[in-house]
């Protein structure tokens, strides 16, 4: 954070008294049966101490915050992103409940929210300099559309409206149900992460793709797949991928 401090994302058991207000998700998945986990925010110290917290129970509805039906319930909202934004405040992403909202600092209220209606197991929303959020919408599940396919948004902090999209023709050949991301450069091209593929790729405003690069070194990992994470044998997949000019390394000779 700008104060030096760090924030940081993590998990905590679900209060018990309210685990069966948490809708959606595939039935009897919780750990052991009867517990949930939920997202927790932190801001710590350099010296580790912690001095804010935010609890996802306490702010999120567990009746209207609903677990993606093909999601199983061990964990409810499944935070991926936390991010201080340039006011102060605190942006997060929920993927199991396709939710992005920005948080009051000093209220710890919800001020901003965007949900399922717009977005499906989004990752990596960051604001831009226009104060605009850019959000890589994975599209896995998404309610409106029988077909999965990802795109990148960039939404109007106020309206939350779509001011600009990246969506391939057709759609469907551009999906990473799972991680990614994407970052707007200073030519105003856009990178984009297309995570599970290992697809890194630059666009211009206009959609062009002016560069590529794929992974080409694969391993064998264990990646999500419907209810549960299972063995998908040598995977080239990258989480995310950032560019830096030159300047911003002082220690690489070019």
């Amino acid at each position: 954070m700008r104060n030096s401090n760090r924030i940081i994302l993590a998990i905590e058991k679900f209060p018990q008294y309210l685990v069966t207000q948490i809708q959606g998700g595939i039935p009897n998945t919780e750990v052991d049966g009867k517990d949930i986990y939920a997202d927790v925010v932190y801001e710590v110290t350099p010296q580790g101490e912690i001095v804010w917290t935010w609890h996802a129970y306490e702010h999120l509805n567990p009746e209207t915050d609903i677990i993606t039906a093909q999601d199983e319930r061990h964990e409810w909202s499944h935070g991926n992103t936390v991010g201080e934004l340039a006011d102060g405040n605190i942006v997060l992403s929920f993927r199991n409940i396709s939710t992005v909202v920005i948080v009051d600092k000093n209220t710890g209220e919800i001020i901003y929210k965007l949900g399922h209606n717009v977005l499906a197991q989004q990752h990596f929303p960051n604001e831009l300099t226009n104060g605009n959020l850019l959000i890589f919408d994975n599209g896995a599940h998404r309610q409106n559309t029988a077909l999965n396919f990802s795109r990148v948004i960039e939404i109007n902090h106020q309206s939350k409206e779509i001011v600009c999209e990246y969506v391939d023709n057709p759609p469907h050949n551009f999906f990473s149900a799972y991680i990614s991301g994407a970052q707007r450069l200073p030519n105003g091209n856009t990178l984009i992460t297309e995570g599970a593929y290992g697809r890194i790729f630059e666009v211009t405003s206009e959609g062009e793709v002016v560069w590529e690069f794929v992974n080409p070194f694969f391993s064998k990992q264990n990646i999500p797949g419907g209810s549960a994470f299972v063995a998908c044998g040598e995977q080239n997949s990258v989480f995310r991928a950032f560019c830096y000019a030159p300047e911003q390394i002082p220690w690489l000779k070019l």
